[in-house]
């Protein structure tokens, strides 16, 4: 949908400047690429969003690689006899913004989204300079689609899922698009009234910006500080004001 005068405006005369952010959407469709998929339209209308303001983004679909299953960082190690997984991960960790977009299948999110949490948790011990886990200082969030409820479910486990590993959840990090109950149009479909419809590009839009916030902030204050949250120091016997009742 082309901008209208107003909205140019307010694009031109932005005081943001998000130039030095990477985002990276893993859209976690059963679908491999060229097949049309619902989920990357709504990836679309954030990742333009994002585009306008300088980020630099990436798309990939997980379901085009040959990605293991398993908790471990590189599973070639553990049987398997091919892993694309570790080619994504460096690309995760190049990002400033990591969503993850999924449909809704049996009220939950995709095999495909699974897999792929299961893979950033098999790294989610690694630590960065400050001896803090190697997660921190990014920030997350996920959109989802479908015909059949459970969108909030997938958000809520998605992104419990990226805070437990280290990322960072600004306000409003979700936003979804439902079709009615049972058989139906998908978002893309004619008539389904998804690009349409002002909740979903409002909490898009919101979800997007916040991101773009987030990740700025995080960036330019040196990620989350150092002190209470260093596995290096706590190894090394430093409690960060810790008593434990017992001794009291």
């Amino acid at each position: 949908m082309a901008l209208n005068d107003i909205q140019k405006k307010q694009c031109e005369t932005s005081r943001w400047n998000f130039d030095s952010l990477k985002a990276i959407f893993l859209n976690c469709t059963l679908k491999k690429s060229p097949e049309l998929s619902h989920t990357r339209g709504l990836i679309d209308i954030s990742a333009e969003i994002m585009r306008k303001n300088g980020v630099k983004v990436d798309i990939l679909r997980p379901v085009d690689y040959d990605i293991a299953s398993g908790v471990y960082p590189d599973m070639t190690e553990h049987g398997w006899e091919k892993d694309d997984w570790p080619m994504i991960y460096q690309k995760v960790m190049e990002a400033n913004i990591l969503i993850i977009g999924t449909p809704v299948w049996l009220g939950d999110k995709s095999s495909v989204a699974a897999n792929v949490i299961e893979r950033l948790y098999s790294t989610s011990g690694n630590l960065n300079d400050s001896g803090q886990y190697d997660y921190y200082g990014r920030t997350g969030g996920c959109l989802v689609t479908g015909n059949e409820d459970g969108a909030k479910h997938c958000a809520m486990n998605i992104l419990y899922s990226l805070q437990h590993i280290g990322y960072t959840i600004p306000p409003q990090s979700d936003a979804a698009w439902l079709g009615e109950a049972g058989p139906g149009p998908s978002y893309l479909d004619e008539g389904s009234g998804g690009p349409e419809n002002d909740f979903t590009n409002r909490n898009t839009t919101f979800m997007t910006w916040n991101l773009m916030h987030m990740a700025l902030m995080l960036q330019k204050s040196g990620g989350i500080p150092a002190h209470g949250n260093q596995r290096t120091e706590w190894e090394a016997g430093c409690r960060f004001d810790f008593e434990n009742p017992e001794y009291r």
